[in-house]
């Protein structure tokens, strides 16, 4: 059925139309109603047993579509109601499926198995009294019935775990307090009250995956809960997951915009959240110092969530590792590890940043120590081993060009020019002519090293591709960079 938008109406035919034509429409409406009203017999057991069969399948929510078409067609059948609310509670919807069972009993008040069905979803949602009075109407009906006398009984001692549950809560005894409400949950599943004591119990002894754990079921159990989402969303702030915050607390202003509460966390959370993003896609795209940058700026909108702290000196500790300044990198690597001293990832930035400013004793010590942590950390290994070739490398390349080991390829190349130029043995004679010979090769061979990608690669990782003992069988590379006779004749050189 489509609904146009009507034009406006201006004369009096016009609106003679207008009129026969709502009439119509609503005629029409109605009419689409009764048939839905107006479905046979056959039609009604026909959605049933399909209803049926759906559930025997373990298609719930296929089975529910059927139940719904009898409900409405049928909507004074008992029994009917009765099997929606059986999926219901197949599915975990354990309000829908109260609102069903109360019908069923409003409609046939002695329904004995409607009044235990009853008795059991109070009893688990935490009801207690309530579900009393409907299983002492079973057991006074059928004094026998197994599942009736079960609850029953079990529903003073029930009573008494929660008299014990509070005294724990109230005198902040949290372990014993977490034991019995744990006990209780099982019996009590769909209590929001005690998912929410536990829930506060595990924050309290810093066990927050359970209890976001708790405050999620929660939210579900409870409608319209916006102060479990706010509380929910804070506890993921606290872990450090901002993204998922920020998703929990949008639920929060779903249910209720003018939330304030919620609506001052989540501008926070929201601005945060942008900080990691540019920080993460500016460390990916090799732009760390805007990188380092926006760690700056969210350190100014959290700077007191230990965990969120962590996480941005962690990626300012990374990114300055790739910039000129191992000095900084190391003390806010350091800080970080303050904060998580078992970080292994931090561990192998700080470990870089030392061996960026040669400092190899602490770099293998970080190396090491990241290794314990996770055994089979690829980049610990290696870590190591580039130690240990640093240690034995006869010469450092990046030394003799004087630029740092995170030089890009211009400035390695502008440096190469420059000492060249200076160390030509054409612009010195005698015994300064041999130094200067001696000098002018290593420069050339740093600059084939550094500006090769897969040589600087080998030279990073520890090894020389240019040291004779490593490269015995093959050659020299073919390392030419310049044509002499002895150093006797005319040179030929090029600043390439």
């Amino acid at each position: 059925m489509y609904i146009y938008q009507l034009p406006v109406i201006n004369t009096l035919l016009e609106r003679v139309c207008y009129t026969n034509l709502m009439s119509i429409w609503m005629l029409l409406i109605l009419n689409s109603f009764d048939g839905l009203d107006s479905l046979s017999s056959d039609e009604i057991e026909s959605h049933l047993e399909l209803g049926k069969q759906m559930v025997a399948r373990g298609q719930y929510s296929d089975a529910l579509s059927h139940y719904h078409a009898a409900v409405e067609a049928d909507p004074k059948n008992y029994l009917t109601y009765f099997k929606r609310a059986t999926v219901y509670l197949a599915l975990g919807k354990s309000k829908p499926a109260l609102e069903d069972l109360n019908q069923v009993i409003q409609l046939k008040p002695d329904f004995l198995s409607a009044r235990l069905q009853r008795g059991g979803v109070l009893m688990k949602q935490g009801y207690l009294d309530e579900a009393h009075i409907d299983l002492e109407w079973v057991l006074r009906n059928d004094p026998y019935n197994e599942e009736a006398t079960r609850l029953y009984t079990s529903i003073e001692p029930i009573k008494h775990d929660l008299q014990t549950a509070y005294m724990y809560y109230d005198d902040g005894a949290w372990p014993m307090a977490i034991d019995v409400i744990t006990k209780l949950i099982h019996e009590l599943p769909w209590d929001v009250k005690l998912r929410e004591m536990r829930a506060t119990c595990f924050e309290n002894v810093a066990d927050y995956f359970n209890a976001i754990s708790d405050l999620r079921a929660a939210t579900k159990l409870k409608v319209d809960n916006t102060d479990g989402y706010l509380k929910l969303s804070k506890l993921h702030y606290e872990i450090g997951d901002v993204e998922e915050s920020l998703t929990t607390i949008r639920e929060c202003l779903k249910l209720d915009p003018d939330h304030k509460n919620c609506w001052e966390h989540y501008k926070k959370v929201k601005k945060l959240a942008g900080h990691f993003k540019s920080m993460n896609d500016f460390s990916q795209t090799e732009q760390f110092a805007e990188c380092v940058e926006k760690s700056n700026a969210a350190l100014k909108v959290e700077s007191g969530v230990t965990n969120i702290v962590q996480l941005i000196k962690k990626k300012s500790c990374h990114c300055l590792t790739k910039l000129d300044n191992p000095t900084k990198a190391i003390e806010v690597c350091t800080e970080a590890l303050e904060l998580d001293p078992n970080d292994a990832a931090t561990l192998c930035d700080r470990a870089d940043a030392y061996l960026n400013n040669d400092d190899y004793e602490n770099a293998q010590s970080d190396y090491a120590r990241a290794r314990e942590i996770e055994p089979d950390l690829k980049r610990a290994q290696e870590g190591l081993k580039a130690v240990k070739g640093r240690q034995r490398q006869a010469r450092d390349y990046y030394k003799i060009l004087g630029v740092r080991r995170n030089a890009n390829k211009k400035d390695i190349l502008k440096a190469y020019r420059k000492l060249a130029q200076k160390w030509h043995p054409d612009n010195f004679q005698g015994d300064e002519k041999k130094s200067a010979e001696k000098k002018f090769i290593d420069i050339a061979s740093a600059k084939e090293v550094l500006t090769d990608p897969e040589k600087r690669r080998k030279f990073d990782a520890g090894e020389d591709p240019l040291d004779p003992e490593s490269q015995a069988n093959q050659g020299f590379n073919g390392f030419n960079p310049f044509h002499f006779q002895n150093f006797g004749g005319k040179y030929t050189f090029t600043f390439g």
